[in-house]
């Protein structure tokens, strides 16, 4: 049954109503016409079957048969992701939504390509990136996706230390932990945390001082093994042993 979204602020379960990208994806790219079943959800745990129950020039309107309610998962885990170079970006957003990750935080950093965008739209193709992951592996939570942010801004925003709260910095420094034995020391005795942070690095890595500053903000390098991976395997890696050991 083909999935779309409707958003937090226009769903109403008695009166659903495809708009915008999703009414031309219904019509134009799907060609549903009245009748057809389909599932809608708000990407914050609701989810609706509905039927089509009539089609404009600019809504697909919708007929609730079926709505349900998926509980938040208990813990949230946040992904602070390097700006990597092209499209890698948006891959890894797709991939970290497949993964039920609550937050992505795209962080500007010294080795990080240099890149000159506008903020507001790379943060709206990035949403709809999430989207089109959440729509294609029924995943009814959306990640809420920051706006780009110098990493001496994120460290500050997240600066607070919890015992309910992991943060963790992928590193080459061959003093790293093994990332396994790291979870296993955290959450002996069947502890889970409330939160885990996983902060990494771009192509190039953080810099030393990087490191350092994030380090002084609580975070605990993690290897994630000998060889010496790219950023984007990097954050499909880490975000699976956290979907493994947590979820």
């Amino acid at each position: 049954m083909h999935r779309f979204y409707i958003s937090p602020a226009e769903w109403q379960p008695d009166a659903l109503v495809l708009k915008g990208r999703e009414h031309h994806h219904c019509t134009h790219v799907l060609r549903l016409r009245p009748g057809a079943e389909v599932t809608v959800f708000n990407g914050r745990g609701e989810l609706a079957t509905a039927r089509i129950s009539s089609i404009s020039s600019q809504a697909v309107n919708l007929e609730c048969t079926a709505f349900s309610q998926q509980l938040p998962t208990a813990i949230r885990i946040v992904l602070a992701q390097g700006i990597p170079k092209g499209k890698l970006m948006e891959w890894i957003i797709q991939k970290a939504t497949e993964l039920g990750v609550a937050e992505i935080v795209p962080v500007l950093s010294e080795h990080g390509v240099v890149q000159t965008f506008d903020a507001e739209k790379k943060q709206q193709k990035w949403e709809w990136v999430a989207i089109d992951a959440a729509k294609q592996c029924g995943q009814n939570e959306l990640p809420t996706i920051r706006r780009p942010q110098p990493l001496h801004q994120f460290l500050k925003e997240n600066d607070t230390t919890s015992k309910t709260s992991i943060k963790l910095l992928t590193s080459l420094n061959p003093e790293a932990v093994g990332l396994k034995k790291t979870l296993r020391d955290l959450c002996e005795n069947g502890k889970k945390p409330e939160k885990v942070l996983a902060l990494i690095g771009p192509e190039g890595d953080f810099t030393s001082a990087e490191a350092a500053a994030a380090k002084s903000s609580g975070y605990l390098s993690v290897s994630l093994g000998p060889r010496v991976l790219r950023t984007e395997t990097a954050a499909l890696y880490i975000l699976s042993a956290l979907a493994y050991e947590f979820f």
